[in-house]
């Protein structure tokens, strides 16, 4: 699906994008149950998918009539969110209207910077999201032309605060500072908290584990009636 920033900005104002993915060895990680997934929450009126991997993207692009936030993970220290040129392009090859990328200052397997990802993407016609973990990350990304800057990795990268919740400071910090449309995500956990981060400035809100992974959301319930 082919959008531009305005128009894809216009359709996700305050509303909804809804993660779907597993992690490796997790019973859900089947591209058909993601696909599945990511039906599921277009019943429920989300507004765009989040999907990781090129074969995922491709089976839930042809699956749904929303605009797939694409990435790759590959590996699970440094950067690993679409670390590379040639993930990104796979990404958006694969159909992805929007391709997220890692686009903090740590250095990227390639060699090769965030500005050299946001201008091979834009010319395969896709868009990019930047996953930041701090301000200054956001506004570099934002001044290196990203279309959407999401606050993904806060506290997910050394040296950012770690928290149950999302970072809520991030997100009114890089609303009030930047132009460029503001993801509020990681750790979202109930709507309340989804609906703060709108009236913080957020563009719009990514939500996965609390509502696509239900390996997850069993331990935290054995996790909790296991406390004395």
């Amino acid at each position: 699906m082919t959008v531009t920033a305005q128009n894809l900005a216009a359709a996700l104002r305050g509303r909804l994008i809804v993660s779907c993915q597993a992690p490796p060895g997790d019973p859900m990680r089947e591209t058909a149950t993601l696909v599945r997934l990511a039906l599921s929450a277009v019943a429920g009126g989300g507004a765009a998918i989040r999907a990781n991997e090129p074969a995922v993207v491709a089976a839930i692009t042809e699956a749904v009539d929303l605009p797939v936030i694409g990435l790759w993970k590959d590996g699970d220290t440094g950067v690993y969110i679409t670390p590379t040129v040639r993930h990104a392009l796979a990404v958006a090859e694969a159909g992805a209207a929007v391709v997220a990328c890692d686009a903090t200052d740590r250095p990227r397997p390639d060699g090769s910077a965030f500005a050299d990802i946001v201008e091979a993407v834009h010319a395969a016609g896709a868009l990019v999201m930047a996953d930041v973990s701090t301000f200054e990350e956001g506004v570099t990304a934002a001044a290196q032309g990203a279309d959407f800057v999401s606050t993904t990795l806060s506290g997910y990268v050394p040296g950012t605060p770690k928290q149950t919740g999302p970072d809520l400071s991030l997100v009114a910090a890089l609303s009030a500072a930047i132009d460029v449309p503001v993801v509020a995500e990681g750790r979202i956990n109930t709507p309340r908290e989804a609906a703060e981060a709108l009236r913080l400035g957020a563009h719009s809100v990514v939500v996965g584990t609390a509502i696509t992974a239900p390996t997850a959301l069993t331990a935290r319930f054995v996790a909790g009636i296991a406390r004395p």
